[in-house]
């Protein structure tokens, strides 16, 4: 059938195609000035989708001085406003604005004295990263096989430090480029390697003299060493070795220059002092034979423990923190300390502990309580029964960083102790358990500021805990039940069990940080299990694990 032609109307008339007008863009004729006063009350992910408009505002929305509001109110306010004595009885929290008075930032003030030096939006990344677990994995192998003793690792800013047996003493980065750089040997001579082996590592995290670094080694025949890393040559110095001593095995050790403490497995506590030698050309000399301030011989001390210096201008304070097995209850914990005054005369030693005072009665023991279902739970104290500062378990690992002395148990859980220490008085608290591990806890690290990291046995769970303040408090625990506690670092494919309340989803800061997160447990099916190391500073966490053949390696989780 042919096809019926178009009925055409002549009446029909093809309207013109209308043109498109772009509208006045009259937000970019503002000043700069302005631009930044309105983008002051953005959100942070707005601020991130702006940084993609131009090259305009890419500049004005990446401006420190916005980061670093952001930084205050999100990080450093919801601090100073659960710290007592920090907010004025009669301030609201809407007083606490942001203020670029060093005072107010707390333990952050250091980023302040930089001033222009702080990358703020990178600070503030830094931190979210940490908030929600997210973070790159890397590995860096350091033996292929298995070092009688274990390997021994430290770190700090941004370096790690391991000694062993086979391959000596060893500083790696683990910056952007992760290299070996220095290395030397620990043995004295070919046929010294059976008789001493490294069996304690510190290093002098409050050394002020540039780069370097500070480092002792403790062996098993008494001797320790001192070296030092001098970054700039890529080199480990010798400065001193102790002669070996028949109190036994050094098994901790703690150095701030130009004080050093040791533990031995006899349980005899020492702490020394260097001379203070100068330079001579540049050229540190070899360091004098050190004074012994004092000595203690102890019959309660059990480990795992945790040997620390605190020095201030009014005295000095050599701690020891150890486990401590309690009748017919299980383990607690229990604190010794040495107070001196910076001239080395003793002025007291003082021991406590978690126990309740008291016999504990046969009926009190019981076996441990089941997991809770709860991502994170905290068990308040109990008022029966064994004593809350008691765990049936011994602990895997203690970490003492003075308020906080934090130990890992093998029955999923922490116990966190709070420490008070005057001039008059050293107590420990009565100890909380931290719920959130599904499996055996083999190591944990605490800090100063009260973050801390721990890890399961078979190293597939890694867990980020803000335990600032301790968590007694009414406010403690509410942000417990909140989950603001403890983050689990996961594999970038499942959702973060915790997340901190913000108005930036993991989505829009990728256009900040450059990716969505990353992976905890990428490779674990290379690795067999944790060595019970863990330990991190500002921007990673460094955990120590084993392969299935004896290989060695050190994970890196990068936050930055």
């Amino acid at each position: 059938m042919p096809k019926r032609p178009r009925e055409v109307d002549v009446t029909d008339e093809y309207l013109p195609k209308r043109r498109y007008q772009d509208p006045i863009d009259r937000l970019s004729r503002l000043s700069d000035e302005l631009l930044l006063t309105i983008l002051h009350d953005l959100s942070v992910s707005t601020l991130a989708l702006c940084q993609r408009l131009s090259h305009r505002f890419y500049a004005l929305a990446g401006d420190s001085q916005l980061w670093k509001a952001a930084y205050y109110s999100r990080f450093v306010l919801p601090r100073a406003s659960r710290i007592p004595g920090i907010k004025d009885q009669s301030a609201t929290l809407n007083q606490l604005v942001f203020s670029s008075r060093v005072s107010k930032w707390l333990d952050d003030d250091s980023l302040v004295k930089r001033g222009s030096q702080t990358d703020w939006k990178r600070q503030y990344k830094l931190r979210h990263n940490w908030s929600r677990g997210s973070c790159d994995v890397s590995e860096i192998q350091v033996t292929e096989e298995r070092p009688i003793p274990s390997l021994l690792v430290q770190l700090h800013a941004g370096v790690v430090i391991t000694v062993d047996s086979t391959d000596g003493l060893r500083a790696w980065s683990i910056g952007n480029e992760q290299k070996l750089l220095a290395q030397t040997q620990i043995r004295d001579g070919e046929h010294s390697r059976n008789n001493k082996l490294p069996t304690s590592l510190a290093v002098d995290t409050q050394d002020s003299e540039g780069d370097d670094l500070g480092v002792v080694v403790g062996f098993n025949n008494g001797q320790f060493s001192v070296f030092r890393l001098v970054m700039s040559k890529g080199i480990f110095r010798h400065h001193y070795t102790h002669p070996s001593s028949s109190n036994g095995t050094l098994s901790a050790i703690a150095y701030s220059k130009p004080y050093l403490v040791t533990m031995t497995e006899a349980q005899l506590l020492s702490l020394y002092t260097f001379p203070k030698n100068l330079d001579v050309d540049g050229h540190p000399k070899i360091l004098d034979a050190p004074r012994l301030l004092s000595s203690l011989k102890s019959h309660t001390v059990w480990p795992p423990l945790s040997v620390s210096i605190r020095v201030s201008a009014q005295s000095l304070v050599a701690s020891i923190a150890y486990a401590l097995p309690t009748y017919l209850s299980g383990w607690s914990v229990g604190v010794q300390e040495l107070r001196l005054t910076p001239e080395g005369a003793m002025l007291e030693s003082r021991l406590a502990s978690a126990v309740n005072q008291g016999f504990q009665p046969l009926s009190a023991v019981s076996s441990p309580p089941a997991s809770p279902s709860a991502d994170v739970l905290i068990s308040p104290p109990r008022r029966s029964g064994r004593s809350s500062g008691q765990s049936v378990t011994k602990p895997t690992s203690l970490s003492y960083t003075h308020p906080y002395l934090l130990a890992s148990h093998p029955d999923n859980t922490l116990m966190l102790y709070m420490v008070t220490s005057t001039s008059s008085n050293l107590s420990v608290g009565t100890g909380s358990r931290l719920w959130g591990h599904t499996s055996s806890v083999s190591g944990a690290q605490v800090g100063g500021r009260g973050k801390a990291v721990s890890v399961s046995t078979r190293g597939d769970e890694l867990r980020v805990w803000e335990l600032e303040g301790g968590i007694s408090s009414s406010t403690s625990r509410r942000r417990a039940a909140l989950g603001e506690v403890s983050v689990r670092v996961q594999p970038e494919n499942q959702t973060p069990q915790k997340e901190y309340n913000t108005d930036i989803s993991s989505e829009e800061f990728s256009a900040v940080s450059g990716r969505t997160g990353s992976t905890f447990g990428e490779r674990q099916g290379e690795t067999a299990m944790t060595k019970g190391w863990v330990g991190f500073d500002e921007e990673k966490v460094i955990v120590l694990k084993e392969k299935g053949l004896g290989t060695q390696a050190l994970v890196v989780y990068d936050f930055t």
